[in-house]
């Protein structure tokens, strides 16, 4: 039996909770009193102008998801109209909405990470040089094209604001894991879920760690798929080349520049593929490679 299809007006017209709307002042008061510990307790988790930049990137952020909500929504309804099933609202669809949701999470952000195209969408989370609970705010004002990446939820038949409320619990989730102040927690919880342990490997610059622990919520696809990578020494956190400056526009956009400059000087169509599709971490042999060739042609 096919379902009714929903329209857009349907979809918006719903009282939808605003989840993150709420959890903001507890973040900011999270974020506060982790400031001030490591104030008190003179460690050098924060840096007044980083977390500025940081907390202008999340507000900036904030603004355009809510300017772009009726696009994202069209996207997913448009996908979830297709398909002539659904599944109920029932607690266990939640739950399973949130696995299917945090699968594609972890493929998006492993290609943010291995291809140069996607990694500019990303790159704003991770050049910060330290880790605390601000960073959560760090994410990038080019994100929102990943929306592609979870088109495979709206055609497995999860109601577009079952999909809206799911995801905003996975982005909640993101927060926590943002901190030093919390050590390895039970066996149990790291084997199954991201953990700020896991996530201080993530946003490590040691070669040992790098495109390491993508989980999203869960740690178990990168158990799957051979990418996990447990928490030894304790990182160094940032780029491998930093950007060392603290404007939100620069670090919301320097990536982009440099896959435009290196695309203008491109010597070939292949090459200009290479500079914008290029594993990040082999940027730099590839770079070598094409330079050599052109000079071998002189």
């Amino acid at each position: 039996m096919s379902k009714e299809k929903l329209t857009l007006d349907q979809v918006l017209s719903l009282d939808l909770p605003n989840i993150i709307f709420f959890a903001a002042p507890i973040m900011i008061g999270l974020v506060v009193l982790e400031w001030y510990l490591s104030y008190k307790e003179k460690k050098d988790f924060y840096d007044g102008k980083d977390t500025v930049a940081a907390t202008v990137i999340g507000l900036v952020n904030v603004a355009m998801s809510a300017g772009l909500k009726v696009v994202t929504f069209g996207v997913i309804l448009f996908f979830y109209n297709l398909v002539p099933w659904s599944f109920p609202n029932t607690w266990w669809a939640y739950v399973l909405c949130l696995l299917w949701l945090d699968f594609w999470r972890y493929w998006a952000h492993r290609i943010a990470h291995e291809n140069r195209f996607w990694w500019a969408t990303h790159v704003t989370h991770h050049n910060s040089e330290k880790y605390n609970w601000s960073v959560s705010f760090r994410l990038s004002w080019t994100q929102h094209i990943k929306i592609i990446f979870f088109i495979p939820v709206a055609l497995a038949g999860f109601h577009p604001v079952m999909f809206f409320i799911v995801h905003q619990i996975a982005v909640l989730y993101q927060f926590w894991i943002h901190t030093e102040y919390i050590d390895k927690l039970p066996r149990p919880i790291e084997y199954i879920f991201t953990t700020p342990s896991h996530h201080r490997v993530h946003h490590a610059s040691n070669e040992k760690y790098l495109d390491k622990n993508y989980g999203s919520t869960f740690i178990i696809w990168d158990r799957l798929f051979g990418t996990f990578m447990p928490e030894e020494e304790r990182p160094a956190y940032g780029l491998t080349k930093q950007v060392n400056s603290y404007n939100p526009v620069t670090l919301n956009f320097h990536e982009w520049v440099d896959i435009f400059k290196d695309v203008k000087n491109s010597n070939s169509l292949k090459e200009a593929y290479a500079m914008v599709f290029t594993r990040p971490s082999e940027l730099q042999e590839v770079k070598a490679k094409f330079k050599e060739k052109e000079r071998i042609k002189v």
